[in-house]
């Protein structure tokens, strides 16, 4: 048996959750999500929380089992409290400012990055344009951009430079030495 899927989501208050044969449907105060699902596994909703259960015993079943958890999981969490991904700009002369709905990343290149923000994602700056916050209710949504953002500039191991999140620790390299 699945650790994760035998699990049963809870649904908070203000959240409502729908199931048709192949799809599954949340909807919260923060906005709305749909997920569709294998038919190898059965989700329903029994006293004011999700079950989700194989239907067979095949080696897809069973990964299916946890991973639909996971998503209706991740999808009643998101409509109900939301996601967030910090990322820190460290440079001398980097910066982050938002514009209407456009990300402006000033990263030591000749010209500035502009990136636009999607929708279901706001973006903040904070800590003297140094910190970037990230949120919204979709939580692929929310770290594919963080990631995207990221990769416009990589934290490099001899100094630091670069774009990191804020839970992440970069591993410095020692610089050359010069003796001779």
């Amino acid at each position: 048996m699945s650790r994760l899927g035998i699990r049963p989501v809870r649904i908070p208050q203000g959240v409502k959750v729908n199931v048709s044969p192949t799809l599954v449907s949340v909807e919260g105060p923060k906005g709305k999500l749909q997920q569709s699902y294998d038919p190898t596994v059965e989700i329903a909703v029994k006293d004011g929380a999700v079950h989700v259960t194989r239907k067979s015993d095949s080696k897809q079943a069973k990964s299916f089992h946890g991973l639909y958890r996971q998503l209706v999981n991740n999808m009643v969490i998101g409509v109900s409290e939301g996601f967030k991904k910090a990322l820190l700009v460290n440079g001398v002369g980097y910066r982050a400012e938002v514009q209407g709905k456009l990300l402006v990343l000033s990263l030591g290149y000749s010209t500035d990055f502009a990136v636009a923000i999607p929708d279901g994602v706001s973006v903040v700056t904070e800590a003297n344009n140094q910190k970037i916050v990230v949120s919204g209710y979709d939580r692929w949504l929310v770290g594919k951009f963080a990631s995207e953002v990221r990769s416009l500039r990589l934290p490099e191991p001899y100094k630091g430079k670069g774009i990191r999140y804020e839970d992440e620790t970069i591993r410095k390299k020692v610089g050359k030495t010069g003796v001779k």
